[in-house]
């Protein structure tokens, strides 16, 4: 099966909070000084994020028992940000879809943990944000 342009947005978006984290800088700052500007989905996921962190975190932290923010892994935590970003803002994409996606994100790049660890904190985080 080949991957979707939106897969290939929320890979992109997950590469530049990460690197918008280790600077210590906002994911606006990160993509003012790109010679290239990300696609249009990139942009709506990231400003999802950064306007929004402080819900986000909170939901995340709130199903994340026994974890907190800050010793979770660094690709972990941004892959959580990004898919309950993208479950806030983005109504057109199912629930699954984007479960799916992180935890394949999270699989591909952190640990062998980390598939399992998204998929349950954001299952729990998606029944709060999306009562279907």
């Amino acid at each position: 099966m080949e991957d979707s342009p939106r897969h290939f947005a929320r890979e992109r978006a997950l590469g530049l909070l990460y690197e918008a984290e280790l600077k210590a800088s906002s994911p606006t700052e990160v993509v003012a000084d790109l010679a290239v500007k990300p696609d249009a989905y990139v942009l709506v996921l990231l400003a999802a994020v950064e306007d929004r962190n402080d819900e986000i975190d909170a939901l995340i932290s709130g199903a994340a028992i026994g974890w907190d923010l800050d010793r979770m892994a660094v690709v972990d935590r941004n892959v959580l940000r990004l898919a309950v970003a993208e479950l806030l803002v983005s109504d057109d994409v199912p629930t699954a879809v984007i479960l799916n996606e992180a935890v394949e994100l999270a699989s591909g790049y952190s640990t062998d943990d980390s598939g399992r660890f998204v998929n349950g904190l954001l299952a729990t985080v998606a029944r709060q944000i999306r009562a279907e």
